[in-house]
């Protein structure tokens, strides 16, 4: 079950946290991954930690927020072939409230979380149409309850998640299916980069109130997130399309 044999994979992202998970899980179920990502140290490590287990990885630099950069990754890809499966991980946080949030912070999010997307799946999908695929957004569960200081951060994964249902409207006819991933708190190196850039001298008290914030009592672990992803971009959720998927530890159902 779960094979991705003979598929080709896409993973936005990949260089590390989340993304590196995913990269290593669909590969060991059999994808040619291709992972991209601006951060060449971290996607070497993950394409070394791929190819020493035996499965089939490479790394192709692009900046999703540059239409030029995602179509000279895309092209190559599809030189070798068309993608059957997009997952669009990579993404940028910001803490802030709408007074102080800059207009160029709000931007950059936008750029990077948004228009990533869009000008990935706008490379992708006209050579998915043929045979079908499968594409994967990252949203968050950020765009579904009030989360204080994310402002801007929320509006982006609010876009994702509406994003998500209007590609599944509209290409299913292609047998192109489109779904989301909604995590909470996982607990990767961007959050213990997060909490000693915004919280020095109080990295553990932050931690374990960030983990408590779940009232599963801990934050997930980039392997269980790419467990779901695996599963949703398998043939066999091949009659799911158009939903969101939260893996939140109970937030958003069981918190007060």
């Amino acid at each position: 079950m779960y094979s991705l044999k003979n598929k080709t994979a896409v993973v936005t992202g990949g260089g590390s946290g989340i993304g590196r998970a995913i990269c290593h899980v669909f590969a060991l179920a059999g994808a040619r991954v291709y992972v991209l990502d601006i951060d060449e140290n971290g996607s070497a490590e993950t394409v070394n930690q791929i190819r020493q287990a035996g499965a089939q990885a490479e790394f192709l630099a692009c900046s999703v927020d540059q239409e030029l950069s995602v179509q000279n990754a895309i092209s190559r890809i599809v030189d070798i072939q068309a993608p059957d499966i997009l997952v669009n991980n990579a993404g940028i946080a910001h803490i802030g409230t709408v007074e102080n949030t800059s207009a160029a912070d709000f931007d950059r999010l936008f750029s990077v979380n948004v228009k990533g997307v869009y000008h990935m799946v706008r490379n992708c999908i006209p050579h998915m149409k043929a045979k079908g695929g499968v594409i994967l957004n990252m949203a968050s569960i950020a765009a579904q309850v009030g989360l204080p200081d994310r402002f801007a951060y929320s509006m982006t994964k609010g876009a994702v998640l509406s994003m998500t249902l209007s590609i599944a409207k509209d290409y299913i006819k292609y047998n192109i299916r489109c779904n989301s991933i909604s995590p909470a708190r996982v607990h990767t190196p961007f959050v213990d980069g997060f909490i000693a850039k915004n919280y020095a001298g109080l990295e553990e008290e932050m931690f374990k109130k960030l983990s408590a914030s779940q009232p599963i009592g801990r934050m997930a672990s980039p392997e269980e997130v790419a467990a779901m992803a695996l599963y949703l971009c398998s043939d066999e959720a091949s009659f799911i399309t158009g939903n969101d998927y939260p893996i939140d530890g109970g937030f958003l159902k069981l918190n007060g």
